[in-house]
């Protein structure tokens, strides 16, 4: 009984740490193993010869270990003392020169890329600039030079640089799009708190959607802080700007109803290019979530649902707390008329750009 609660003590944190290894595995659309822009490749290449340098140490030293325990081992019978011998001053040397070697090899890729994953494009022409503000718990992401904004539908054109420049509203946030790029804290840069305003850039290589997420703990709603990444061609990103910089589309209920999404949506959200504390809601009915979590399509083949829309969008206005606990919208309080209404606007409110594809971009991992 005592040899075998000694061996399961020696196993119980084995099994832990393959656990917690295990623990990392989750949907594709989130690894950074399967990466999909040039930033996100050049950080898989470096984990891959970090990693290759690391499991070649591990085996030649576990290999020799190995070897001299089963070469040198003592005899049956032999009780002698083996011959004591010092260290040999040509080991030595080659222990600590080939460390150091491989360290130099691991070093010159690795500030090669700490470098250029640091540089500047906010001043680069070719590029697309776009101020990223992080809030709880939802994205804002505003096109300077088009002077349009957006929320938790990041869209961009492939092939071209991204260059982001990000900050937030309230507490900490952390900027990820795995498959895209690695993370960045969003700072504090207004009146209470003069922080850096820290600056990446990111490209896409192909038209797909990606999955963002806030990497660093926000509050209650931390892990629903999500977003998406809608890449696509240059002709299509032009169509979807021309779109989100003209007048916004009239409400379409009756009067009264328009004078209670006016007071009770609009006092907060726009559907203009306008700053407000909530997100934007232009073109909502051709994004791909409601609330960023809301799915409205769950596989590449499908075209965004449009019950989905609307059931999210219900479910969001009228559970909102549900949905992502300690959020900033509040119980908005509204007749079933009032808010069929409201719905079908906002489910409707779809822009020509992004519904021609919307059924032939997959979501990456599927």
């Amino acid at each position: 009984m005592m040899k075998r609660w000694q061996f399961s003590k020696r196993l119980l944190p084995l099994l832990a740490g393959l656990v917690l290894l295990l623990s990392a595995c989750g949907r594709e659309d989130l690894s950074t193993l399967n990466p999909q822009g040039s930033i996100a490749q050049s950080q898989f290449d470096l984990m891959k010869l970090s990693i290759g340098i690391m499991t070649g140490v591990v085996v030649i030293v576990f290999g020799l270990s190995l070897y001299v325990l089963v070469r040198y081992r003592r005899k049956p019978g032999d009780k002698s003392i083996p011959k004591q011998v010092e260290g040999s001053h040509k080991l030595e040397i080659i222990w600590t020169v080939i460390p150091i070697i491989l360290l130099v090899i691991l070093a010159v890729p690795t500030l090669k890329y700490v470098f250029a994953f640091a540089e500047d494009y906010s001043k680069d022409e070719n590029a697309v600039k776009v101020k990223v503000t992080a809030h709880q718990y939802w994205w804002e992401f505003e096109y300077p030079e088009y002077k349009i904004r957006t929320a938790q539908d990041l869209v961009i054109p492939f092939g071209k640089k991204i260059a982001v420049e990000l900050s937030t509203k309230d507490v900490l946030h952390s900027f990820w799009i795995p498959s895209l790029a690695g993370k960045m804290d969003t700072n504090r840069t207004d009146s209470l708190d003069k922080g850096n305003k820290n600056k990446m850039h990111f490209d896409a290589k192909e038209e797909n959607v990606y999955r963002g997420k806030c990497a660093e703990l926000c509050g209650p709603s931390h892990a629903y802080m999500d977003f998406k990444v809608k890449s696509v061609n240059q002709e299509t990103f032009d169509a979807w700007v021309k779109e989100m910089q003209a007048p916004a589309k009239p409400f379409t209920g009756d009067a009264a109803v328009a004078e209670v999404f006016k007071q009770s949506c609009l006092s907060c959200h726009a559907v203009e290019n306008e700053p407000k504390t909530a997100p934007n809601l232009k073109g909502i009915g051709s994004r791909e979530a409601v609330a960023g979590i809301l799915l409205n399509r769950e596989k590449a083949s499908e075209s965004i649902d449009q019950a989905k829309i609307e059931d999210h969008l219900r479910k969001w206005i009228k559970e909102t707390d549900d949905v992502k606990p300690g959020n900033k919208m509040g119980v908005i309080k509204l007749s079933d008329p009032e808010l069929d209404q409201i719905v079908d606007y906002l489910a409707n409110y779809k822009l020509d750009s992004l519904e021609k594809i919307n059924s032939g971009i997959p979501n990456v991992g599927e």
